[in-house]
């Protein structure tokens, strides 16, 4: 019974130590929800344009938008002024047969335009600066355009093109300013860490995994985790995820997408404090 009070008591102080950091965390999360919205409109979205498509030759690029509570992800031609040539949009299910398929050729709405351009872009710094941006062997590089909160960025992060396996790192982050001029440009996470699931530990499968921050990555998760767990943790059957950096152990909960973030010193206090506990019993 004491056992059991210990632990409700540490987990209640773990629970209201850790609140400010969580909500600092929490625009962090928000927008890494926004690229998961984004990144899973353009692997259903790919699959669905690519099976009512005919003409794959004329085919430029794609990229995907939130509007509202429908993700959509356009297609664009490689006429000299691209036009879109098909949109797929879809709800929260992002549920191929009951999506919106629209092959009508058109111009890019004004909106549309901005993140065209952003991509752009980046892709043109993309093939001129090659000692900052990487690329490894079966992988991709996926480019998410975003205006939002009068911000103008562009994620890129790697995604693999071999299944069980989850890639964290090698991503960037673009920022531009109103006229979509390249302002900043940063490697978020320094290295590529793969991290292969579908294995088994002793007859049990893995339900978790971690990954850590250097200090120039930051002390939370950053918005490209979060996007990829999002993607990846029902595939990899993933309970939780720990990130942890200098000054924080960030807890992703992949069965209900919420963060929680404990300052180190907090553990180290509590592991004194149990050390102390087992000292006297």
């Amino acid at each position: 019974m004491r056992t059991v009070f210990c632990i409700t008591a540490l987990l209640f102080n773990i629970i209201a130590l850790s609140q400010s950091p969580t909500q600092q965390a929490q625009s962090i999360v928000e927008e890494g929800k926004l690229l998961y919205r984004s990144e899973m409109a353009s692997w259903y979205g790919t699959d669905l344009f690519l099976a009512k498509h005919p003409n794959r030759d004329n085919i430029s690029g794609y990229f995907s938008y939130t509007d509202g509570a429908v993700t959509k992800c356009i297609f664009y031609s490689k006429d000299k002024e691209p036009k879109v040539i098909g949109t797929m949009s879809f709800d929260s299910t992002y549920n191929v047969k009951t999506a919106n398929v629209d092959l009508t050729e058109r111009d890019f709405t004004s909106f549309e335009n901005q993140l065209y351009q952003l991509r752009k872009n980046t892709l043109n710094e993309i093939q001129a600066d090659t000692g900052l941006f990487k690329r490894f062997e079966n992988t991709d590089l996926n480019l998410i355009p975003v205006i939002n909160n009068n911000e103008r960025k562009v994620y890129v992060l790697t995604g693999p093109q071999q299944e069980g396996v989850v890639l964290i790192g090698n991503d960037y982050l673009l920022r531009f300013d109103e006229s979509n001029h390249l302002l900043t440009k940063k490697r978020l996470h320094k290295n590529l860490i793969p991290i292969y699931y579908g294995g088994q530990q002793k007859g049990q499968q893995v339900e978790g995994a971690m990954h850590t921050h250097l200090p120039e990555t930051g002390d939370f998760i950053t918005a490209t985790d979060v996007c990829t767990l999002m993607l990846y943790e029902k595939f990899a059957g993933w309970k939780t995820h720990n990130v942890v950096s200098k000054n924080y152990l960030n807890i992703w909960n992949c069965e209900t997408n919420q963060l929680t973030v404990i300052p180190m010193s907090t553990l180290d206090k509590i592991n004194k404090d149990e050390q102390n506990k087992n000292k006297k019993d």
